[in-house]
């Protein structure tokens, strides 16, 4: 399509850019500290892409808040002036976001962290150390002598992280800085610590060099809203200490609000941005799940911002600005907004990764970017057509091999078109959807309500088989805390799975419903969720000490847990495994093996019972298959019942190898 703004160049201060497509600063996490070659491949890739900016993600001003790259480590400099000369040719500007967490970060000795008071961060739980006039000062230095260092590494500007609960956004807010001294008190005085940062950045670098400011509303009581920090935008702007003013949501308080996942809405922000940018003399960001680039025109257009940035859509597929430009958007791989990979990639297992791209992180050695077409095409056989065997023949197919794909049901998706049918969870079929797209362009031989067994493979003629056959709900009653006690009365006729609820034609009877959670993912969440729309009092039970812990810190399980208990009727018993199923009710204790049968046993009233657990492999055809030849590979689910990230990964992998 044509656009009739995104595509535009603009100017920030003294830098041009070519587009209006921004990157803001994500932790990936993938340098460790450093600026090492797995980060440098990762941003590179989408400055081949078209993106016009990226800013790099927060840059560590001092020893008290060490993360994904310490800037104040002057070891840091060979790595940026690589990234630099690597991003250049491709005129992608890049500015460093300049951060201090304050009480949301340790220092590298493991002392207390430092803040304006000793109110403790939200994740935390230790009272910071209320910083001295000293303190002050040594980190006002710390944030000018980071400013210079990224001119003199060749970085394009910089990007003052002053929102999200940080340091600076602690001296700002009455509801963390509680001093009685020049810094506390008055906004005058709750500002003086920004000023006086931004006096220091602004004064360390050359008129060449963009200084911006990045701020986010929350809506706490007491709070910083869109008065505050227009205000600070104001401020910045009338001293002539900011070029840009970059806008986002929340804080550590509201910590899901920040990278919201699929239940939120394109634009999801504006309402807290909005105020904010309308108002600004500077140019302005908006960020708020954008996925396309007719979503950021339209942003543009309607005068909401002067730039859109992108980060998830990006992190799927780092070529979604070039590809659209180029009048290709339907090619576009789309973020589903799971937050899996990315966001609680990067936090809980220290590196940012991507559901529905398998290369995120791997750019060096991963990638449609590194796929050599094949001196010697094959004939390519997967059987199974969820988003595993269809990665699989996608990338099969692109490297030049002649692929079929069978699936023995009437339609492709596999798990996931049972999974879509969710409450809020409907994009996540947005990947298989375009997986099915992408297979039919590229000549995929897709051949729909077709079984086949290990008996049927010669017919084929196949060269290489790729086995994707997926995996079924498991009703046995096993539940991990007691292997040795499956669940009493599991195959009663009120006992379904996942499957069972969202298939059926016809809802299941009765007013209470117990579901029964020993996978601790989305799925008990989405079969609470359902039986709450049906009408049905429920209560859901984990042997977990938590809700759904697999989805920690991807900003998924709290916004569930207020919409479920919005609905009214619902109750959460963690640590509680279920002993036994009887006529409208399911038996209950502890999960600890310590306890016998006693007092801490009881009912709780079940027309219906949902029974989540991990699900078992569909694996005969590749068993078979493996007894005729050695070759066979298995992927997904098939292979063992995990998630959609992996069963994406491994397809990849297995197509890549043909």
């Amino acid at each position: 399509m044509a656009y009739s703004h995104v595509d535009k160049p603009i100017k920030i201060g003294n830098v041009q850019l070519k587009n209006r497509i921004v990157r803001p600063a994500h932790g990936t996490n993938h340098g460790k500290g450093f600026i090492n070659d797995d980060l440098i491949a990762y941003h590179e890739l989408r400055a081949k892409g078209g993106v016009a900016l990226s800013v790099l993600e927060v840059g560590s001003v001092h020893y008290t808040t060490p993360f994904s790259v310490n800037l104040f480590d002057p070891a840091l400099e060979s790595g940026y002036r690589k990234l630099v000369d690597t991003c250049r040719p491709y005129d992608m500007k890049l500015f460093q976001q300049l951060w201090h967490a304050g009480h949301n970060m340790f220092p590298l000795d493991g002392s207390p962290p430092w803040s304006a008071s000793d109110i403790p961060g939200r994740f935390g739980n230790v009272a910071p150390i209320p910083m001295t006039k000293g303190m002050i000062d040594e980190i006002v230095e710390s944030y000018a002598i980071c400013a210079k260092r990224c001119e003199d590494y060749g970085l394009d500007g910089i990007d003052v992280q002053g929102g999200h609960g940080y340091l600076i956004a602690q001296f700002l807010s009455p509801l963390t800085n509680k001093r009685e001294d020049e810094y506390g008190g008055s906004w005058e005085n709750r500002s003086r610590f920004l000023m006086e940062v931004m006096h220091a950045v602004r004064g360390a670098v050359s008129k060449d060099m963009v200084v911006g400011i990045r701020i986010s509303p929350d809506l706490l009581t007491g709070g910083l809203g869109t008065e505050e920090y227009s205000h600070v935008a104001d401020m910045l702007t009338d001293a002539g200490l900011i070029d840009y003013v970059s806008l986002s949501f929340g804080n550590y308080h509201m910590f899901p609000f920040i990278t919201s996942g699929m239940d939120a809405p394109m634009g999801y922000e504006l309402p807290t941005s909005v105020p904010v940018t309308r108002r600004a003399k500077v140019p302005s960001i908006v960020v708020g799940r954008f996925r396309t680039l007719e979503e950021a025109d339209q942003i543009i257009r309607q005068g909401d911002a002067d730039m859109v940035g992108i980060v998830r859509g990006l992190i799927a597929d780092p070529d979604l600005v070039s590809k659209s430009l180029a009048g290709k958007a339907e090619e576009v791989r789309p973020c589903i907004g799971c937050n899996q990979g990315c966001a609680a990639g990067a936090l809980v297992t220290g590196h940012m990764e991507c559901t529905v791209n398998a290369a995120v992180g791997r750019e060096r050695f991963m990638g449609e970017h590194l796929l050599e077409p094949t001196a010697e095409p094959k004939t390519v056989l997967v059987i199974g057509g969820g988003p595993a065997g269809m990665e699989a023949a996608r990338v099969a197919r692109l490297r030049g091999h002649a692929v079929i794909l069978t699936e023995a049901a009437a339609n492709l998706g596999g798990t996931v078109e049972i999974a879509k049918r969710a409450l809020n969870r409907h994009t996540i079929g947005d990947i298989t959807d375009w997986l099915e797209r992408e297979i039919y362009r590229l000549g995929v031989d897709v051949r729909l309500s077709t079984y086949v067994d290990a008996d049927d493979v010669d017919a084929f003629g196949a060269d290489e088989i790729i086995v994707a056959t997926g995996s079924l709900p498991r009703m046995d009653g096993i539940q991990v805390s007691h292997p040795q006690a499956p669940i009493e009365g599991i195959e009663a006729r009120h006992v379904l799975s996942s499957h069972d609820l969202f298939t059926s034609p016809t809802p299941p009877a009765g007013s209470t419903a117990v579901v029964i959670d020993d996978a601790g993912h989305f799925e008990g969440i989405a079969c609470a969720s359902e039986l709450l729309r049906l009408g049905f009092k429920v209560t859901l039970i984990t042997q977990m000490p938590g809700l759904a812990p697999q989805l920690h810190m991807g900003g998924i399980i709290e916004p569930a847990l207020n919409r479920m208990f919005k609905a009214g009727g619902f109750d959460l018993r963690v640590r509680t495994r279920a002993i036994s199923i009887g006529d409208g009710i399911v038996h209950v204790g502890p999960e600890s093996q310590w306890y016998k049968d006693g007092p801490c046993e009881y009912d709780i009233p079940a027309d219906v019972v949902v029974f989540v657990s991990t699900n078992r492999s569909n694996r005969d055809v590749y068993n078979a298959l493996s007894e005729k030849r050695s070759d066979i590979k298995i992927v997904g689910d098939a292979n063992s019942p995990r998630y959609l990230q992996v069963a994406i990964r491994e397809g990849y992998m297995a197509g890549a190898a043909v």
